[in-house]
């Protein structure tokens, strides 16, 4: 077995063809070569590139190992079978590796062997010869038939050896050869009228292999004349796929001949094929060759038909003549596409060139007709890439998204360039492979969720949802809830989600008055690989119930009870008190309404349902028993549904004095003042802020503005008018209390004496020095005066030594002892605490000026008289100047009343006048004040020289 193999690359260096051959006739498994061999190929990556033949060119008769690249051969090939007569027969297949894509024709010769014999198409050959044949005449035999082809087809044609005749081997256009029969020299039919020959047909094999036949030769009486064609050779065209009985040609042939022997029949010589005549007809009379079957360029461009013609006479001798048909090629095929290797599915994320399938493109037809231009159908991310030849391959043109499209019908359209054009087209569809390009998306980003408070632990409260475009595990999505803290505790204690459908469950029973709303995010994520996840806020919104029933916060009693005043000479419409109730729900189940339920069945009170003012709705009875107080009782009720309401009992007391009046008023405006609710208490709040610092700035304007104005100041120290202000403010809500001349005791003050004198520094027109003992007594007053009488004495704070720039009075200083105030209560003296308080008033006025004065006059005036208003009027003898001082020319203790009005205290200060200079104690009732009921607050400087001063403080009068 020879094997030869041919290797060269065609086309870019993608496509490579080799070329085997192997004799016919051989067994199976018969090796023909080896393509990976001889291709340079790993024969180890021979499966991972998935080496493999192209379906389309498989053939039966050779197979191929994939894993080693062997060619074998398959079953037995039989070369006459396959390619008939054609001079070279060639099988051809197609293998591709992937990775990359590299494509190898391989093209098989079969070899012919001499392994059939010549063969004559009928045993006996029968030849009808004239006697009168001249020497030379030719006679066309029979021809052989050897299926084989080149060295091993027919070679020649032998005779039996004799005298009369020899054979002349002439040989065909197509390489046929036959034999014509030569007369060598006249026969006679009188000596000899039957010949018989054994005539052998040789073919050149190696061993030869020979065909005989019996040549039988009849000599016949002449015929002199024979038919003559026109010409010897015919040439004509016929366009393939000619109908049947289209005329080829029209044959004439002569005979000078008359009678029968000029009469001529046409005919076909012995040895054309047996193709030429199923494709063409004679007409035997007139000559009339014509298509009798379907002439196909592609079977055969040229035909030659062999035509004698033969007259009727005794011993006729034909004539022949030749005809070469040429076949026109017409457009009749349509070109083919074959899909070799075809990818199912691609995915969307693959690169632009990716090789989708492969297929090739044939046309039967030639030249133009066989020219072929191929397309893909329609806009598509696909185009076609010419690899070998006629063979193209579909790669991806551009991005591909499965989300728009998930598979496309890619169709190649081929086209030749006949006239008219032939197409053809061939579809496939290739799906696209998902990827998780796409995350999922919620169909909302915030969720408003309203529950219901008191709703039952566990229960569905919504569903939210995410879709998203992939498909299969891409698109599997699973709910989250993201970790977060409300009021200090996770969220997954509050609520939980389904991680398959989204549902979101409460874990807890919602309280709207603990917690009304509250917010998390929720996630959703796919399955995919990266996973893809997408978030969504869900507030949660707390929708109040009715469970709260109204609460009274005012008036405060115990066991639901309360107690009110109500002054027997109460008009009608008398606030006696103000209702209030709180809710801890909201909207309509916190809008409370007031009634009376029970108690005023007389009519005495009447209620405002929207407020809760409770009044008087006429004068209460002169005969009402004061011990026999109203007992209402109170509903408070909410507007929800169904509506709650609570109640509480209320005890009005009838009281006669205006004091107790008062203190139920007190009462009730403390009540309403609890009452406010907590905006109003809000507002209130800020506007005092605003209102106590605008206050501030108003006051240190007008301190700022008398430091300057003040010419003389009085001789009291800064505790005296500090002792004031911190008497005075503990009593600040107590201005309704009225004074009158029982509450003061005027008691003689014992135990002080003079001590050492200090000196004065100061320079200016004082020509001596006073020894006096001076004390100002403060007088304040508490709502329960009347109660208590307790008095208390309080001196001013004491001045410095000798130092005069400290001295507010600027004037004279007199000594105190460590004796302290007497305090008297109940008729019997009390000691009291001592009370360290260095508190000092600094003046900026001209001290020269508050010295100049060399008799100091009192200023203060002592009521003798008091009205019952609270204030001094003209008609008291309070307003009367008396026990004016006999060397004071100033009114010096004037300006302590001024220094209360600038802390913001009552006008209404008493102060004493100045002891007389001989050291006596003076007589006048206001050197000693009684009040009772006033806590005793002294404060004591030992050992050092002050002036002091009492005031009294006045309340102010309801």
């Amino acid at each position: 077995m020879i094997v030869l193999f041919l290797l060269f690359c065609i086309v870019d260096g993608e496509v490579s063809q080799i070329r085997f051959s192997v004799p016919e006739e051989q067994d199976h498994g018969t090796f023909v070569g080896n393509i990976a061999e001889d291709l340079g190929l790993d024969i180890t990556k021979l499966s991972a590139r998935r080496f493999q033949t192209v379906p389309s060119s498989r053939t039966p008769y050779l197979e191929v190992n994939l894993e080693n690249g062997v060619l074998f051969v398959n079953e037995k090939i039989d070369r006459e079978e396959i390619c008939k007569q054609s001079a070279t027969c060639l099988l051809h297949l197609e293998v591709f590796l992937e990775d990359p894509l590299e494509l190898f024709r391989v093209e098989i010769e079969i070899v012919d062997i001499n392994d059939n014999p010549p063969n004559f198409p009928e045993t006996d050959i029968t030849v009808e010869i004239s006697e009168s044949a001249s020497p030379g005449t030719r006679f066309p035999l029979e021809s052989a038939f050897d299926p084989d082809v080149g060295t091993n087809a027919l070679r020649t044609y032998e005779i039996t050896t004799n005298s009369y005749f020899y054979l002349d081997i002439q040989t065909q256009g197509d390489g046929n050869k036959f034999a014509e029969l030569v007369l060598e020299k006249p026969l006679d039919r009188e000596q000899q009228s039957l010949h018989r020959y054994v005539l052998t047909a040789v073919d050149g094999g190696l061993p030869q292999r020979t065909g005989t036949a019996l040549l039988v030769i009849k000599v016949l009486d002449s015929n002199d004349n024979v038919p003559v064609f026109d010409q010897s050779v015919y040439t004509v065209s016929l366009p393939e796929n000619s109908p049947v009985g289209t005329l080829v040609i029209q044959l004439n042939a002569t005979d000078m001949d008359e009678g029968q022997n000029g009469e001529i029949l046409y005919s076909f010589s012995n040895h054309i094929s047996q193709r030429v005549k199923d494709l063409f007809n004679i007409d035997s009379r007139t000559g009339r060759v014509e298509v009798s079957g379907e002439i196909d360029f592609e079977d055969s461009s040229v035909y030659q038909i062999y035509v004698q013609a033969k007259d009727l006479g005794p011993n006729a001798v034909p004539a022949h003549c030749k005809v070469v048909v040429k076949v026109i090629d017409v457009n009749d095929n349509a070109p083919e596409i074959s899909f070799s290797t075809v990818t199912e599915s691609v995915s969307e994320k693959a690169a632009p060139g990716t090789v989708v399938a492969l297929l090739s493109v044939t046309d039967k037809d030639s030249g133009e007709n066989g020219q072929i231009h191929c397309e893909i159908l329609g806009d598509s991310p696909f185009k076609l890439k010419s690899s070998f030849s006629n063979y193209y391959t579909i790669v991806t043109d551009g991005p591909l998204d499965r989300e728009i499209a998930d598979s496309y019908t890619i169709t190649v359209v081929a086209k030749d360039k006949g006239s008219p054009s032939l197409a053809t087209s061939k579809s496939i569809k290739v799906q696209v492979a998902d990827e998780n390009d796409n995350a999922p998306r919620f169909t909302q980003e915030i969720y408003d969720v309203y529950v219901t408070e008191n709703n039952v632990p566990g229960a569905y409260i919504y569903a939210v949802s995410a879709t998203d475009p992939d498909i299969g595990q891409n698109a599997y999505i699973s709910y989250s809830i993201l970790e977060c803290d409300i009021q200090g505790m996770s969220v997954f204690t509050y609520v939980s989600i389904n991680s398959e459908n989204g549902y979101l469950y409460a874990l807890r029973s919602f309280d709207y008055e603990i917690l009304k709303d509250f917010s998390f995010m929720v996630q959703a994520k796919d399955s995919g690989n990266p996973e893809l996840s997408a978030n969504a806020t869900v507030n949660v919104v707390i929708v109040d119930q009715n469970d709260n029933a109204p609460s009274i916060i005012s008036p405060i009693g115990k066991n639901d009870t309360a107690k009110e005043h109500l002054p027997r000479s109460a008009e009608p419409g008398y606030l006696v008190t103000r209702i209030v109730a709180i809710d801890a729900d909201d909207s309509e189940n916190a809008r409370l309404s007031y009634s009376i339920l029970r108690g005023n069945e007389m009519g005495m009170f009447r209620m405002d349902w929207r407020t809760g003012e409770l009044r008087t709705a006429r004068r209460i009875p002169s005969k009402r028993d004061p011990h026999r107080p109203y007992v209402l009782l109170i509903e408070v009720r909410d507007h929800g549904q169904p509506p709650l309401s609570s109640t509480a009992s209320i005890h009005i007391m009838i009281v006669d004095s205006v004091v107790e009046g008062h203190s139920g008023d007190r009462g009730s405006t403390k009540t309403k003042e609890t009452s406010l609710d907590l905006t109003l208490i809000l507002i209130i709040a800020l506007g005092s802020v605003s209102f106590i610092f605008l206050l501030a700035m108003i006051v240190l304007a007008i301190r700022c503005q008398k430091d300057k104005k003040l010419n003389i100041y009085t001789c009291l120290a800064s505790d005296c008018c500090l002792c004031c202000s911190s008497c005075c403010s503990r009593q600040a809500r107590a201005r309704k209390k009225k004074l009158s001349k029982s509450d003061i005791m005027l008691v003689q003050s014992s135990n002080v004496t003079n001590t050492t004198q200090a000196p004065v520094e100061e320079s200016g027109s004082f020509g001596s020095h006073h020894q006096n003992q001076n004390y100002c007594y403060q007088v304040c007053l508490t709502p329960e005066s009347a109660k208590t009488d307790l008095m208390f004495l309080k001196p001013c704070s004491p001045a410095r030594s000798t130092d005069t720039d400290h001295n507010p009075c600027g004037a004279i200083v007199t000594s105190y002892t460590d004796q302290q105030p007497d305090i008297i209560s109940n008729g019997s003296i009390l000691s009291s605490e001592t009370k360290h308080q260095r508190t000092e008033l600094s003046y900026l006025a001209d001290r020269p000026r508050r010295v100049n004065s060399s008799a100091f006059q009192e200023a203060d005036i002592v009521s003798s008289k008091d009205s019952g208003h609270g204030d001094s009027e003209q008609g008291d003898s309070d307003h009367d100047a008396t026990n004016r001082g006999h060397s004071s020319g100033a009114d010096l203790f004037s300006n302590c009343t001024e220094e209360c009005k600038a802390l913001g205290h009552s006008d209404r200060c008493w102060m004493p006048s100045f002891v007389p200079s001989d050291g006596r104690q003076a007589a006048d009732y206001r050197s000693n004040l009684h009040v009772p009921g006033m806590d005793s607050v002294p404060d004591t400087e030992r050992g050092k020289g002050f002036a002091s001063s009492y005031c009294v403080d006045i309340p102010e009068t309801a």
